[in-house]
């Protein structure tokens, strides 16, 4: 490749670097791409991307390719990523072994052999370091004044999306908190094992809807939005959400009614998430066959994010233990669900529980006690041992 020809293929790559990361908003997915297209652009074995966290004063990176995305954290001032962040000066080392700044620790457990290193700062738009670019190992050569050229343009390009990413995964994670925090209070009248039966929907959901072959951004709705399934019951009387008995005719068709409140109480939101938690709280009592509630729903008329929820539900419920009723063993509740296959469950949903049975069994294996955050009597999700409301 001649002069003219290697500036040609690198402008190239920076025109498409900032078109390709402008569309990303997930921070971690953000840094690897960001990561890999350094490498290409530089020519480098490894690129790192360190992340200032203020409230420690590190640098952490949960991106380093070839270290099996091992995070590392370093204080600043540390080492060679410590020092960029700590003067705002670039940095670069011919020879590793042969600087005082550079700590071999990590060569020696990752059998890595680091040769030669460029590290220029992270800046945003004000000046602020909010990270270090950190590239090992040219492919031929060392590093020059070129490519550490190219590395600060980088990081210009890179520092608006990263904050932006930033911010993005903070109100996210604000969301789900409030989620949760709304899903606890439609558990926390009628059972004990509230923050364990949340986690496992959420958790047994996401399994079930990667076995199906849902997209990463489907799993993460369905794993997120699943928790409020049962917000309608914050609109149920306790004299029947706390009865301790089977409910009587005229007190189950009550009951049915928290599938409408709960999408009431969801209706016309305009955060995603919420209008999936929407389809899953109206839905998720919906059978296969058309014989479920409140709308007599069947087959694909059902949401897909709704079939799934209702599987997780419904083997996690008979899975514990109530008042009225001891718990089942998985195995029975797994024989349960599959006979329901093409009656109250769709026939997809189900075999993809089943291929993933053994990975939900070593999830409610891990269950934590000590996280179970509602003191008091567990009362039931089912009133008899087939008809959940």
């Amino acid at each position: 490749m001649t002069r003219s020809e290697e500036l040609e293929y690198r402008l190239n790559l920076l025109v498409q670097f900032g078109a390709i990361i402008s569309k990303e908003t997930n921070l971690t997915k953000l840094l690897e791409v960001i990561a890999g297209q350094v490498e290409k652009i530089l020519s480098s074995q490894r690129c790192s991307i360190f992340i200032y966290d203020h409230k420690t004063n590190e640098l952490w990176s949960r991106i380093a390719r070839g270290l099996n995305n091992t995070e590392i954290r370093v204080p600043v001032g540390k080492g060679i990523v410590g020092w960029v962040a700590d003067t705002g000066q670039s940095l670069n080392i011919e020879d590793a072994y042969k600087s005082d700044k550079f700590n071999p620790e990590i060569d020696r457990i990752t059998k890595f052999k680091t040769k030669n290193v460029l590290a220029v700062p992270l800046k945003n738009v004000t000046g602020r370091i909010i990270g270090v670019f950190e590239v090992i190992n040219k492919n031929e050569g060392n590093f020059n004044s070129e490519d550490e050229g190219i590395l600060n343009l980088i990081s210009s390009l890179a520092a608006g999306a990263i904050e932006n990413a930033q911010l993005y995964e903070s109100l996210y994670q604000a969301q789900l908190e409030t989620i949760y925090r709304l899903a606890v209070t439609a558990e926390y009248r009628d059972q004990h094992d509230t923050a364990v039966h949340l986690r496992h929907i959420s958790e047994y959901s996401a399994l079930i809807a990667r076995a199906i072959g849902l997209d990463e951004k489907k799993i993460d709705d369905i794993k997120y939005a699943s928790p409020l399934h049962d917000i309608g019951k914050v609109a149920i009387s306790d004299s029947i959400l706390l009865k301790p008995a089977k409910l009587t005719d005229e007190e189950f068709e009550e009951m049915k009614k928290h599938t409408l409140y709960g999408a009431k109480i969801l209706s016309n939101a305009k955060s995603h998430l919420l209008q999936i938690a929407c389809r899953i709280a109206q839905s998720h009592h919906e059978k296969y066959d058309g014989n479920g509630y409140p709308y007599k729903l069947k087959g694909e008329q059902i949401p897909i994010e709704a079939k799934i929820v209702s599987v997780a539900d419904v083997f996690d419920a008979l899975c514990m233990t109530r008042v009225y009723k001891p718990s089942w063993e998985p195995s029975r509740a797994r024989e349960y669900i599959l006979s329901e296959r093409g009656k109250s469950f769709d026939p997809l949903v189900v075999d993809a529980f089943d291929s993933v049975y053994d990975k939900i069994l070593e999830l409610q294996k891990k269950s934590d006690p000590r996280s179970t955050i509602i003191p008091g009597i567990r009362k039931e999700l089912y009133r008899d041992d087939s008809n959940p409301h």
